[in-house]
């Protein structure tokens, strides 16, 4: 039907930006090796929203020839353009990133709902993403929009409280810290390891 003079008004979304990070081989190859090596000196890590899994401790970014700190070179530019997408003021100086981190995720580890207090962006990179490893799933903030649900026909932007991302290899994901996220339970036989960062702005 064509309505006149229709327009839908999309304030306050829920964004998630997904790039795919150049050279990422290379950077996973590297990372792998950096994040077993901190796993097999120190198996006890943190509990943090992990079930079973593994969670590092925060990653030296001061080590200037270790691959956390090229990984982070690397990914400054995709930090820039959600700025931009954001329409945010992106001063270098004034954009930290606070703490940066891993997770092991074998069979069956999962990890709880969560946010990121006291930061502006969240992120999930991955550096191993084998077939059923768990999900990214994000869950509607507003919590008045979870307590009636009306019947839908199919699935939009406007309908959905719950969305599964399926990761890929290479990915990075760009979301508000405020926005509550959890992984799905790892089902293959293989390891699941993500890299996580938050980024503030300084005054």
């Amino acid at each position: 039907m064509n309505l006149d003079g229709k327009k839908v008004l999309k304030y306050f979304p829920q964004p998630i930006f997904q790039y795919k990070v150049k050279n990422y081989k290379t950077h996973n190859e590297d990372l792998s090796k950096y994040i077993y090596y901190l796993y097999e000196n120190d198996k006890e890590g943190l509990a943090r929203s992990n079930r079973g899994g593994w969670h590092s401790k925060p990653f030296n970014l001061k080590e200037k020839d270790k691959p956390p700190f090229n990984f982070f070179m690397e990914i400054q530019s995709y930090v820039a353009d959600t700025f931009k997408e954001y329409g945010w003021r992106y001063s270098p100086g004034k954009v930290s990133l606070t703490e940066m981190w891993a997770i092991i995720n074998k069979k069956n580890n999962f990890n709880l709902e969560h946010t990121h207090p006291n930061n502006y962006l969240s992120a999930a990179y991955y550096v191993k993403a084998p077939e059923n490893c768990g999900s990214f799933i994000v869950t509607n903030p507003n919590s008045v929009a979870r307590e009636r649900i009306p019947v839908s026909d199919n699935k939009t932007q406007f309908n959905q409280n719950i969305v599964h991302i399926k990761p890929e290899e290479g990915d990075l994901l760009l979301f508000p810290a405020y926005l509550p996220h959890s992984v799905g339970m790892n089902l293959s036989d293989k390891d699941r390891i993500v890299i996580s960062f938050n980024i503030d702005i300084l005054k």
